[in-house]
């Protein structure tokens, strides 16, 4: 442990500014449509340390600190090109999810791009919106994407539809693969919080609600029916001992795999996530990215 410690002191550190949950009591929800996302409550920017893991890259796994960086050259030449990312990409990250976890299967679910640009073009109704296949923009909070209350249940009902004669499974990993595919240094890159660092009673639920348009804030707030039955992330409050990191530079052959809940809680089974703004690089440019999730099923 002492050598892991040492390592982790050594490294490049950058200011940065994490949006966490304000302390109070809220409604939380957060509710995406086509182009643009907005999470009630009251939330606060606080300034951290966030530490680079360049030149460290082993020290890393996903059992440990909640997440890795891997090197995966992708088939797909061109990320906006939605038919090939349809067709190439899933059975393509299930492979690299496999082979990183050990997993016996990967079912993968559906991508999206995220990008730092202005997308204010593409904000407007649309009927049907599916929240995938499309572009948002980076997150904006510290968060996980299941919470502990969804998750199992999320991974019961993916497996079933998958696998509907399968005799089922021990373990599972709800996961994000994450590339970046523009150039370095991006100017809102993804922080990683070291799973470790958090208790395991901290998160609050956050019911997920995909719209076609965007509801008034008085809607917002108001009772939703049904909402216990909606899948829902994990948003925190800030502590000082949380552990924040990021990985400058990234290029196109790099992925960053993170978990959102392991069934298995002997090891860290959660890795809070955000994107944050970095000045401390030169001549940042806009970050786009593509990010995957999948559950991995264990025998």
């Amino acid at each position: 442990m002492s050598e892991r410690i040492g390592t982790e002191e050594g490294v490049r550190t950058a200011p940065a500014r994490i949006r966490y949950l304000a302390e109070g009591s809220f409604v939380t929800r957060r509710f995406v449509s086509a182009g643009v996302e907005h999470s009630t409550g009251r939330y606060e920017d606080r300034d951290v340390l966030i530490r680079d893991g360049r030149g460290i890259e082993p020290h890393f796994s996903l059992d440990v600190q909640g997440f890795m960086l891997a090197n995966h050259r992708s088939a797909v030449a061109d990320f906006h090109d939605k038919e090939a990312v349809t067709r190439l990409y899933p059975a393509e990250a299930a492979s690299v999810v496999q082979r990183l976890t050990g997993a016996d299967h990967v079912v993968p679910q559906g991508w999206m791009i995220r990008t730092s640009a202005d997308l204010s073009h593409r904000v407007g109704k649309v009927e049907g919106y599916e929240h995938q296949g499309g572009i948002q923009p980076p997150a904006g909070e510290a968060h996980v994407d299941y919470s502990p209350q969804t998750a199992p249940r999320t991974a019961e009902q993916i497996y079933r539809r998958a696998f509907p004669d399968g005799p089922g499974y021990s373990r599972f990993i709800a996961t994000s693969l994450w590339r970046t595919f523009s150039p370095p240094p991006q100017d809102c890159p993804l922080a990683l919080c070291d799973g470790r660092t958090l208790a395991e009673e901290e998160g609050v639920r956050n019911p997920l609600h995909i719209v076609d348009v965007m509801p008034s804030e008085e809607d917002m707030v108001a009772p939703i029916p049904g909402e216990d039955e909606l899948v829902a992330a994990s948003v925190f409050r800030y502590r000082p001992n949380h552990r924040w990191w990021y990985f400058s530079n990234m290029h196109e052959d790099e992925v960053l795999l993170f978990k959102f809940y392991d069934s298995d809680h002997s090891v860290t089974w959660r890795c809070p996530h955000t994107a944050f703004f970095d000045d401390s690089l030169p001549d940042a440019r806009i970050r786009e990215s593509i990010e995957i999730r999948s559950v991995a099923f264990f025998d």
